[in-house]
């Protein structure tokens, strides 16, 4: 009896997804199945940038085939798509950019911008098309983090194109203005610069553009809110009570204007002693994951607090790639994994499927 296409989808029916812990026949991740004889050759595509796991699925997705009897040769091609994702009502999606994901904190000083630095970069280790915004405009940080210094160039006159170093393309105010100058700016100022940064730059078919986001819950937020098409937030605290507190409250605030919360990130969860190896709570514990057990939110994953991380990205060179082979870059990339996970499994953005109805005299 010779082997059919149906036999190899109940084989790979067994393989779980370790990322997703889906199998992935359910996830229809497995694309144009064909049985030459004795010889199986298919397409295994995921939803989210995931590299450094192709070789372990294909690993797994080979074993399960070749257990059949009579297997030949088994070809197995890997790759991810990521497409654009549902955002709030009555927002279109910007045409070069599939899914923006706002980083913020209730609170300053807790690492958000080393943290969405970080998750950038780890995406597009992982293959990703990424871009970072700066939404801070009071207090931009990512020039001195991304290593980029210079102004952005205008072909047209009317956009601008991003900044680029470590894969990343990068729109910040600090680009365009002293490094030591304030921005002694009232909000409407903040929310027409914060547009502009975000509309004029020429983004280059992003798959994910993460907006480093300013503190608190006010006129910026509320701006990205209301006319950004965000896919999803991501809350990042210290264990600290006084962070969580406000943590707390950025979280309500992004259910509040229907922004789904993709998940929570802790930083510096616990310290470790460079010199003896010490491992202390300096900030307290298991508070993240006290709040997403309140709220129901996944907990993407905490960090430690270090000097490493804290150097790295002051240098230019945060730790994604200045150690991309290292334990924490690792945390990092299984974090940055979660998160484009959790967008893979919203809904699909349909707009572009349904025809736009116009009303005219005739």
């Amino acid at each position: 009896m010779s082997m059919t296409v149906d036999d190899v989808k109940a084989a790979l029916a067994k393989v779980t997804d370790p990322n997703t812990e889906k199998d992935l026949i359910s996830t229809k991740s497995v694309k144009n199945i064909k049985v030459e004889g004795a010889d199986v050759s298919l397409d295994v595509e995921l939803g989210y940038p995931a590299k450094s796991q192709f070789d372990l699925i294909k690993n797994s997705v080979v074993t399960a085939i070749a257990a059949l009897p009579g297997v030949g040769k088994v070809t197995v091609n890997m790759s991810s798509k990521i497409v654009a994702h549902a955002v709030q009502r009555g927002i279109k999606l910007m045409p070069n950019v599939k899914n923006i994901i706002a980083v913020a904190s209730g609170k300053g000083g807790v690492g958000k911008s080393t943290t969405a630095v970080n998750l950038a970069l780890a995406l597009a280790a992982e293959g990703a098309a990424v871009g970072i915004l700066d939404a801070d405009i009071y207090g931009p940080s990512l020039p001195m983090m991304m290593g980029i210094s210079g102004q952005p160039e205008t072909i047209d006159g009317k956009s601008m194109e991003p900044l680029e170093n470590h894969g990343l393309q990068v729109s910040s105010i600090g680009f365009m203005i002293d490094p030591d100058s304030p921005m002694v700016w009232r909000g409407p100022m903040v929310t027409q610069a914060l547009h502009q940064l975000l509309e004029q730059t020429n983004w280059r078919d992003l798959d994910y553009l993460i907006v480093d986001m300013p503190p608190g819950t006010g006129d910026v937020q509320l701006t990205l809110s209301q006319k950004v098409p965000v896919t999803g937030a991501v809350i990042v605290t210290t264990p600290q009570d006084i962070a969580l507190l406000d943590a707390r409250k950025g979280l309500k605030m992004f259910e509040k204007v229907g922004i789904p919360i993709l998940g929570v990130v802790e930083n510096m969860s616990i310290h470790v002693c460079s010199s003896c190896g010490h491992a202390e709570p300096i900030f307290g514990e298991g508070g993240g994951q006290k709040m997403c057990a309140d709220f129901g939110v996944d907990f993407l994953g905490g960090l430690p607090l270090t000097m490493s991380i804290r150097e790295q990205a002051d240098s230019g060179k945060p730790t994604v790639v200045a150690e991309p082979d290292g334990k924490i870059a690792g945390l990092y990339k299984d974090i940055a994994r979660k998160l484009a996970i959790r967008v893979a499994e919203k809904a699909k953005d349909m707009s572009s499927k349904f025809p736009s109805i116009t009303i005219q005299n005739t």
